[in-house]
């Protein structure tokens, strides 16, 4: 049987539990003391965790109009990191990101608790099709997941998703086919179970990334080309989810005060913090990657605004309570600052002027859903599928076919509540390297 486990992606999603972090002074005297140099926390792929694990990033290449060439050049410098930006367009929505978080990030706890996006059909038992493996045997009870009583799926979402789902040939993603078995983020949240998916990762970024071009063998990430924006958002979602293995750390050494080195491969958080997202990591610009998603989502979001008010004024999303706490999101003052805009346009402006190659960037995000398929830990199966729909959402309706955008009605109720969820994990992944920094 295939194990479940969750070193994935949710920040705090407990209704009636109120997820405490140690104080950052405890977390420095946990990890401090195992720091080394800075070239220490460079690892070869095999040591890293899935969703925790970049190749190593040297590409400073000065020729993209939006390429800061290096530290040196006085690149803006990031609340989140110490890495200056690469590309200095994204700055003024770096700001506004970082300024309304903190009124913004606790909205999305109540979110998660309504079933429209908590809810989710998934197949656990699917094959992969990408990379021969052997079973991956789980020794952490955190790895268990279970469909919840049929009972707890209220019938209209049930209906919803089986009379929604259809087959697209060339969609920008393919959602597994409903079934009778529901999972619940709130039930299995994000966690750290010690899981090393750095061969899948590594397939992500080596095989459905993009590189065969000259200019993304230089610059990978801020290339003048679509498919170096490709390459940051995805980067971006490695980026979230690294953070939230940090995080998955950090709250087990809190309810537990050490981490057993049989079970878990990684027990210092702020070792794994600077090797994953630090500025002399193997990623430097994950964290503004992680920026730039996150701005990508917060265009889908708003994109979709008027068909997720829609579903709340019929009923679809939930009672009078839950509306307003969505209502409190989309018509929260950073879902209409134009300074969000900033990665959108980037990549609309770069897929104009290539339309007739499109169907590469949808094929490629069906790939990445598909891969998911070969992650052997069921819990962060799950995450790894919601959160790459929620990609693969924004993307649609950003550059829709033709690179004018997505229609959002034809956007299934899964991929909005896919779409609102992940923006809800890169709020906390972000915030993650804030309480980092601060140490």
């Amino acid at each position: 049987t295939r194990c479940s486990s969750s070193s994935l992606l949710h920040p705090k999603n407990k209704p009636t539990i109120t997820m405490k972090f140690l104080p950052l002074s405890a977390i420095a005297m946990i990890a401090l003391p195992s720091l080394t140099p800075a070239n220490a926390f460079f690892a070869p792929p095999s040591s890293s965790a899935f969703i925790t694990t970049q190749p190593s990033s040297s590409h400073q290449s000065t020729h993209a109009a939006f390429r800061v060439s290096s530290a040196s050049s006085g690149g803006s410098l990031l609340k989140a990191s110490t890495t200056p930006l690469h590309d200095e367009s994204l700055s003024p929505g770096i700001t506004a990101i970082d300024t309304s978080l903190p009124s913004l990030s606790p909205l999305f706890s109540s979110l998660r608790s309504l079933p429209f996006f908590r809810l989710y059909s998934c197949d656990m038992l699917a094959s992969c099709e990408y990379i021969p493996q052997e079973l991956f045997e789980c020794y952490t009870e955190s790895c268990e997941i279970y469909p919840i009583d049929d009972d707890e799926v209220p019938m209209d979402l049930k209906s919803n998703d089986f009379n929604e789902h259809e087959f697209e040939l060339d969609g920008w993603a393919r959602w597994d086919m409903p079934s009778d078995d529901y999972y619940d983020t709130l039930q299995f949240p994000e966690d750290y179970t010690g899981y090393d998916g750095s061969e899948v990762w590594g397939f992500i970024h080596n095989r459905i990334g993009f590189h065969e071009e000259e200019a993304l063998v230089r610059d990978e990430y801020d290339a003048d080309s679509w498919k170096a924006d490709f390459n940051k958002a995805v980067s971006g979602l490695h980026a979230m989810v690294s953070a939230q293995v940090v995080r998955g750390m950090i709250e087990k050494l809190q309810e537990q005060g050490e981490l057993d080195p049989e079970s878990y491969q990684w027990t210092d958080p702020v070792e794994e913090y600077e090797r994953r997202l630090g500025a002399n990591g193997e990623t430097p610009e994950a964290v503004e990657n992680m920026y730039f998603t996150m701005m990508l989502l917060l265009s889908g979001v708003r994109a979709a605004r008027d068909r997720l008010l829609q579903d709340c004024d019929s009923g679809s999303i939930g009672d009078a309570e839950a509306c307003e706490t969505l209502r409190s999101i989309l018509t929260h003052p950073l879902m209409d600052d134009p300074n969000i805009d900033a990665a959108s346009r980037r990549l609309k402006d770069h897929a104009l002027r290539d339309t007739n190659n499109l169907w590469e960037a949808r094929m490629r995000t069906r790939d990445l859903m598909r891969i998911m398929n070969c992650v052997q830990c069921n819990k962060c199966r799950f995450h790894g599928k919601i959160s790459t729909l929620g990609l693969s959402t924004a993307l649609q309706l950003t550059l829709g076919r033709q690179g004018m955008g997505g229609d959002v009605a034809k956007i299934h109720r899964v991929e909005l509540a896919a779409l609102v969820t992940t923006m809800g994990k890169f709020a906390s992944g972000i915030e993650l390297c804030y309480e980092m920094q601060a140490l």
